[in-house]
């Protein structure tokens, strides 16, 4: 097959196995959710791109062209923390393929090009066509536009590629964190180089690529073009290493030498074994440690931020990070409830009540992972920054009414998560669209709420609230987990089908 049938086989597969996907079917409602939410953002880059191309026209200091590409390095910062949101890898939907008679690179280009040419890579236009034809068309010419599009566009594609790479390196290790991050740093050093934060300076070196725009100059355009090569060729040889090692690869033999019995939670029947297995999974198995280890490396980095620096100091953003801090191991983690269970399902099935015992456990587990983001704020509140019963009233709004919304998805959840693999699986719709709705509401509930009440109320009448919604829901727990554990038997053999298909 020439390559160009290959494609067109693999692209209408891909559109099959979605539609069929066990989780297609749950996410409707959900992608309609998304859907509306998608329209916001669109409306909103409108808005960003009016309001530049208002200061582009009004401007002394910088030209149209100039503005547009100060803000580029921002713009593919957003772009690139997005992607997390949704895109995958080509190293995680290529495994069903491996076997089949086809060239292996050619699979990988297939899907490295529809990972290029796809409608979301084209969402940054909406806030860049507006601004050419407010600011750049008439003033600069159409040469400049073109040029200016034609930049953006690439660098867009460029950094769906670079998303790729550090996606694929960080599954190996999160120690790739470091090397991503120092590129960015190095990206906006100019705002901090010189001895003070110079923000101007980093708009005027990056507003040099808009001034060779306006003179016709196409070296941005050319940089932009090297980049996707480069990063085109650096993903398509790593994505093809990345499956081949981890197909090839031998099972470890582990010899293990103490094994932890945790024989302080004997005493509490099943639900204490289901608290063993828990803590077990997270020491022992790959993915939820990493899982684990990534939320508590950011609960670190949002306490230090909140402790040692002024930037948060305003109390909308006082009440959103610390509720944010709260809920990360929640909206990491056990958002995810079931997926892991997925691996063993038809053995909790065989018991009556396992699956609410387990449900008992999880949230057990979970209220006392708040101790740890409370714990670490505590110097934040002997500093005075923060009100102790702030942090209190907001740890029990947590452990009651925010987990009562994330552990809905329990009964939602449908896809198996491989518990040591990670760069391929079998399904390619990885996705659960219900599993977004809910993270997305956990941030927003909250903060709506809060400032509801604050703005009829005192900050110390708030905190009451707060509290005393966390603890009615604390109270009723065993009421609502069985309403799950109820509504999850209603539909077991859906999902158990649908956690077997996507082992």
């Amino acid at each position: 097959m020439r390559k160009y049938d290959i494609f067109k086989a693999l692209r209408h597969h891909r559109i099959l196995a979605e539609k069929r996907d066990p989780i297609y079917s749950q996410n409707k409602a959900s992608k309609w959710i998304i859907g509306f939410m998608s329209v916001f953002v669109l409306l909103y880059l409108i808005l960003i791109a009016v309001s530049l191309a208002l200061a582009a026209n009004e401007s002394r200091r910088f030209t149209a062209l100039e503005i547009i590409m100060a803000v580029m390095p921002m713009v593919m910062a957003v772009d690139f923390g997005v992607r997390w949101l949704s895109q995958q890898t080509p190293s995680q939907i290529i495994k069903p393929y491996v076997l089949l008679p086809l060239p292996r690179y050619a699979c990988i280009d297939t899907f490295i090009f529809r990972s290029i040419f796809n409608w979301v890579n084209a969402t940054w236009l909406v806030m860049l066509v507006p601004f050419c034809l407010m600011s750049v068309l008439f003033a600069h010419g159409f040469i400049a536009c073109l040029l200016l599009l034609l930049a953006y566009q690439i660098m867009v594609f460029a950094n769906s590629q670079w998303y790729s790479i550090v996606r694929t390196m960080v599954m190996k290790s999160q120690l790739w964190w470091l090397p991503t991050i120092a590129v960015y740093a190095l990206i906006f050093s100019p705002i901090y180089i010189g001895g003070d934060v110079d923000f101007r300076r980093f708009l005027r070196l990056w507003a040099t690529m808009g001034t060779w725009l306006d003179k016709g100059n196409p070296l941005p355009l050319l940089i932009a073009v090297a980049l996707l090569v480069l990063f085109v060729a650096v993903n398509r040889r790593l994505q093809y290493s990345s499956v081949m090692a981890e197909i090839g690869r031998a099972p470890k033999t582990t010899t293990i030498k103490k094994v932890s019995k945790f024989s302080f939670l004997d005493g509490y029947g099943q639900v204490g074994e289901y608290l063993k297995l828990e803590i077990k999974s997270m020491l022992r198995n790959k993915n939820p440690r990493k899982s684990f280890i990534s939320a508590t490396v950011l609960v670190v980095m949002i306490t230090l931020i909140c402790s040692f620096s002024d930037v948060y100091d305003g109390q909308a953003m006082v009440n959103f990070w610390c509720l944010y801090n709260l809920v990360i191991y929640s909206a990491m983690l056990l958002v995810r409830v079931m997926c892991n269970e997925g691996n063993y399902i038809d053995a909790l099935m065989m018991r009556k009540e396992n699956i609410l015992q387990l449900l008992q456990a999880k949230y057990i587990f979970f209220c006392a992972l708040i101790l740890v983001p409370f714990l670490l704020l505590m110097p934040t509140v002997i500093t005075g920054k923060w009100s102790l019963w702030m942090v209190i009233s907001y740890a029990l709004y947590t452990a009651g009414f925010q987990h009562f919304m994330i552990m809905q998805t329990a009964v939602y959840n449908r896809t198996t998560t491989p518990l040591n693999t990670k760069l391929t699986s079998r399904g390619g719709l990885e996705n659960n669209y219900f599993q977004f709705v809910i993270s997305f509401s956990v941030f927003l509930v909250p903060m709506v709420v809060v400032s509801t009440i604050s703005a009829i109320f005192s900050p110390t009448v708030t905190y009451i609230v707060m509290a005393l919604i966390g603890i009615a829901f604390i109270a009723t727990h065993r009421l609502w987990l069985r309403n799950i554990y109820q509504r999850m038997m209603k539909r077991r053999y859906q999902n158990m089908e649908s956690f077997r298909s996507s082992r």
